[in-house]
């Protein structure tokens, strides 16, 4: 991986990240493709239409259906889906804590069951690796021990614990196989916990940035604390994030939480949040959010948004899109997950276009105006 930061404006940045796969421009948000599908969409959807440059595919779904095993036979994920741009895979870690009906951490790593079919697995710092070496993500995050919020002082120092402990096994674990010939051109991100907690954050993020991460997450956030509990959480951490890293906050969040956190130096974002709401009806504008659902837009002929130049809103018209969702027409997912993601994407390509001028300040000013909140 290459990275450099091309420009910054208070704590904003303007980054580059390159990967075996693609060349990437943050600030980004990467949709996310749980099964190595985004929801509804292709890989020409996400090259053609929206030129999605990475995206987030989920290792705890893969590595139960249809196996890693299975995606490595395809040449990884990018010959399984077709999507030859980067992949980002997540540790699994999250979903074994949420999904599972039994999910027990212990020192060495996580014991859940298959939300499938009930069997028993066994997630370890290294087992979630040699996972990721089957799928050939560009980026690989490390298994870490999450805890829901709010959590006792007891139990996120727990976290931290663990946490430190399992990246010093991956750490080393890909720089031994690396020296084997095993995942040369993948990269591998930390992730700090340590919930709200300020001293506990900062000891989870040095002790982090003393290892040969390639990118440092922030994660455990988004988790049952308020926006401001999140947005002072990343505000207090940076500090102690080595800078010349990418920074990625994990599975964060509305085009607000977007915006707040660019300020505060964040480069990298994923959530299931414009291909979820897109599906129950719900479009992201530049104005707010819109409700296609409702009974005024059956004979609207306007496109969604009327700054927006996405493929749906040049094609399609707010009474057409009415009309598809109360008639449970699948297409409609489709072009609502277009219109959500392209929303999304342009979000964080006019926040770099501000970084790069040095007008991050008037661009959020602009951004809450049009919400009628300044």
């Amino acid at each position: 991986m290459n990275f450099k930061i091309d420009k910054t404006d208070g704590n904003a940045r303007a980054c580059t990240l390159k990967t075996a796969h693609s060349t990437i421009q943050t600030p980004i948000f990467m949709p996310v493709g749980t099964l190595g599908a985004v929801k509804s969409l292709d890989a020409i959807d996400l090259k053609e239409i929206l030129d999605t440059k990475i995206i987030l595919a989920n290792t705890y779904h893969l590595y139960l259906r249809p196996t890693s095993k299975v995606v490595r036979e395809f040449g990884g994920l990018h010959g399984f889906s077709k999507f030859d741009r980067s992949f980002l895979t997540d540790s699994g870690g999250f979903q074994a804590f949420s999904l599972s009906k039994i999910s027990k951490p212990d020192e060495n790593g996580i014991k859940f069951k298959s939300h499938i079919d009930g069997s028993t697995h066994y997630f370890t710092p290294k087992s979630v690796l040699d996972t990721q070496y089957d799928l050939r993500s560009d980026i690989m995050m490390i298994l870490d021990d999450l805890v829901a919020l709010p959590a006792s002082f007891e139990r996120v120092e727990l976290s931290i614990k663990r946490t430190i402990n399992w990246a010093k096994i991956a750490s080393e674990y890909h720089k031994s196989n690396k020296q084997k010939g095993v995942g040369e051109s993948q990269n591998i991100f930390g992730i700090i916990q340590g919930g709200t907690d300020y001293n506990a954050r900062k000891f989870c993020a040095e002790a982090l940035c003393e290892m040969e991460f390639d990118g440092l997450a922030i994660g455990g956030l988004s988790v049952g604390e308020s926006n401001e509990e999140m947005y002072d959480t990343v505000e207090a951490v940076m500090p102690f994030i080595d800078k010349d890293r990418p920074r990625y906050l994990m599975g964060v969040g509305t085009p607000e939480d977007l915006v707040e956190n660019v300020e505060r130096g964040v480069d990298m974002f994923d959530c299931v949040m414009p291909t979820r709401n897109a599906r129950n009806g719900t479009l992201f504008t530049s104005f707010g959010k819109v409700n296609i659902k409702a009974a005024a837009f059956i004979k609207d002929d306007n496109k969604i948004d009327p700054q927006c130049d996405c493929y749906t809103c040049r094609n399609f018209s707010r009474g057409y899109l009415n009309h598809l969702y109360k008639a449970r027409e699948l297409t409609f997912f489709r072009l609502a997950s277009l219109h959500n993601l392209h929303y999304y994407l342009n979000l964080v390509k006019q926040m770099r276009e501000a970084i790069m001028q040095g007008k991050f300040k008037e661009f959020k000013k602009e951004f809450y105006a049009k919400r009628g909140v300044l």
